[in-house]
């Protein structure tokens, strides 16, 4: 056995499309063996060699095609996304015209995004110019299947980069119709390719002294994982982990508005979203208003089959994010949490757990601090801007914030003072092309999209004149 097959040579378990609505297998495949992830590296090696001389109009003229692939069949895409892990279908069309989005954005600003920065020096001389840095790993999860893997791929191919995607094992057909949307957008030489491995496989392939870094979004040990084997071989490498994101509603606020938003916020995607608002901080002046127009909505929310468009929460992706969402709430309620609606597993098939609200939580409860992936709000009451600082502050994550006030004082102090990567006032924690998105503490180091973005995977390299 070669040194090759040695390290690659366990099979995972089998990778399978899954329908979370009803518990059906509808397709399954074989983990890739020794051989096939050593011609995937070898190709992928070749298509950095090729994507790296092209021109940035070159690579642009490809990814507007991508974008212009996803729009038309938006549709199609949309159901794979919604049978793989149970997203509502119009949020998965959304999904998909979103990935549209973020090709076009790079292809009309990665060449401004990575020009030559000139610099005066005494040299004759002197800029900063940005090269790519060759193959890069993307370890993707399920939650976003396609938004996940666009946002990273788009960037990294603009810059001049490859791509090797080892996505999430519940959503197989999502990872291969990307690889078939960029092959046919004209990176049809390696340039980005799936590799259908499982997470035991991830290590040697970073390892391999071809792949030189690494992104990912998923969870903590994951993260953990990744980052580490990386920092062994000295490769970059990007996190996007979890969160507790907070949503402080403050009496100046627009109330209707702030409910109708953190409904939303905290149902995106069935309630798994890293960002998703998932701890209501709530000035004690409207805190009974806020929770009473709060739990009638969530009451109103109608739960079922994820391919009808009049649902507005599907079911979770996989049992065990259901087990887990059941110990929490129910640890939460043991610790002496009050459940306002909800709290259980609904009755049928499938992985639905129904809209859930918790307050009066305390501290040594799950609800209070952890991340809750799935439909379940926690309320918490606070006397003052202070102490809904310390509320927010009051956890290891550090992804989004989300703050209601038309103070323009208490604007200043939250934006200064919570700890996170992107704070959003008066407005839901989102992604978007044009700004950084990352966090701090425990949810991850480095930024994906925006100039920030693009640039994680480059090498700055100084030039010098005399």
């Amino acid at each position: 056995m070669t040194i090759a097959a040695r390290r690659y040579h366990r099979r995972a378990m089998t990778i399978a499309s899954v329908n979370p609505a009803t518990g059906e297998t509808f397709a399954t495949f074989e983990p890739l063996g020794a051989a096939e992830i050593e011609q995937k590296l070898q190709r992928s090696a070749e298509g950095f060699a090729v994507n790296r001389d092209r021109s940035f109009d070159e690579r642009a003229q490809r990814m507007r095609k991508a974008a212009e692939i996803l729009e038309s069949r938006a549709s199609a895409y949309a159901r794979t996304i919604t049978m793989e892990m149970g997203k509502p279908i119009t949020a998965a069309v959304a999904e998909v015209k979103k990935c549209a989005m973020v090709c076009r954005h790079y292809a009309d600003k990665a060449q401004e995004y990575l020009a030559p920065e000139p610099i005066a020096t005494d040299a004759r001389e002197s800029y900063v110019r940005f090269d790519p840095l060759g193959v890069v790993l993307a370890v993707m999860p399920w939650n976003f299947p396609f938004w996940q893997v666009f946002r990273f791929a788009a960037p990294a191919l603009m810059a001049g980069n490859a791509g090797l995607l080892k996505h999430a094992s519940n959503v197989p057909q999502s990872a291969l119709a990307i690889e078939e949307i960029l092959r046919e957008a004209g990176f049809d030489s390696g340039e980005f390719q799936t590799l259908l491995i499982g997470s035991e496989q991830v290590a040697a392939v970073l390892d391999d002294e071809r792949v030189k870094a690494a992104t990912l979004t998923g969870s903590e040990p994951a993260g953990a994982s990744v980052a580490s084997t990386a920092a062994k071989r000295i490769k970059k490498s990007v996190l996007e982990l979890g969160g507790s994101d907070p949503f402080v509603v403050m009496p100046s606020a627009d109330l209707d508005a702030a409910v109708k938003t953190g409904i939303k916020a905290r149902i995106v995607n069935n309630g798994q979203s890293c960002i998703a608002a998932k701890r209501f901080i709530v000035h004690e002046e409207i805190a009974d208003a806020f929770e009473s127009r709060f739990v009638d909505a969530m009451n109103a929310l109608r739960v079922g089959d994820p391919l009808d468009e009049s649902t507005d929460v599907g079911p979770l992706a996989m049992p065990q994010i259901v087990n887990d969402l059941e110990k929490q709430v129910s640890a939460s309620i043991d610790a002496g949490a009050k459940l306002l609606t909800g709290g259980t597993r609904l009755a049928t098939r499938g992985n639905f757990y129904a809209p859930t609200v918790l307050s009066d939580i305390p501290h040594d409860a799950p609800a209070y601090a952890e991340e809750t992936f799935g439909p379940v709000a926690s309320l918490f009451r606070v006397k003052d801007a202070d102490e809904a600082v310390r509320l927010a502050n009051a956890t290891e994550f550090g992804l989004g914030a989300s703050v209601w006030t038309n103070d323009p004082s208490e604007t200043e102090r939250f934006v200064a003072d919570i700890e996170s990567g992107q704070v959003f006032v008066n407005a839901m924690v989102a992604s978007d092309p044009r700004m950084p998105f990352g966090g701090v503490k425990h949810s991850g180091f480095g930024r994906e999209l925006g100039v920030y973005g693009i640039r994680e995977f480059v090498n700055i390299k100084t030039v010098w004149i005399a």
